[in-house]
């Protein structure tokens, strides 16, 4: 019960905080709404975007050792065609990470983010 009223008056706190920085700074509140709006997103979006490629490399990996269990005598050819599919799958999730950055720091209020977060 402690922690949770300790993280609740951190949180508190630092809305409070952030409130008085985007006074200080003439943002307006529209605008810092925007910015959390789309960090949450983000936050949330690079989740979402992780778990696809995470299933796929994890139902990739079982196949190909499933396949070396039934034929050993192939496990380089698995094991290659194996590495490059793990690559491209991977690739899915750096797209997506490139995406949320530029969601993140490419906008119109790119320098309200820099200024919010110092």
């Amino acid at each position: 019960m402690k922690k949770a009223v300790f993280s609740l008056t951190v949180m508190l706190a630092t809305l409070i905080a952030s409130v008085a920085v985007a006074a200080d700074n003439e943002i307006t509140i529209a605008a810092l709404n925007t910015v959390s709006t789309i960090a949450t997103v983000a936050g949330f979006g690079i989740a979402i975007a992780v778990f696809g490629p995470s299933l796929g490399q994890g139902l990739s990996i079982y196949g190909a050792c499933t396949g070396i269990a039934r034929n050993p005598d192939a496990a380089g050819t698995i094991r290659v065609t194996m590495i490059i599919g793990l690559a491209l799958i991977e690739s899915l999730a750096i797209y997506a990470l490139v995406i949320i950055l530029l969601l993140l720091f490419a906008f119109p209020y790119s320098e309200v983010i820099t200024k919010f977060l110092g």
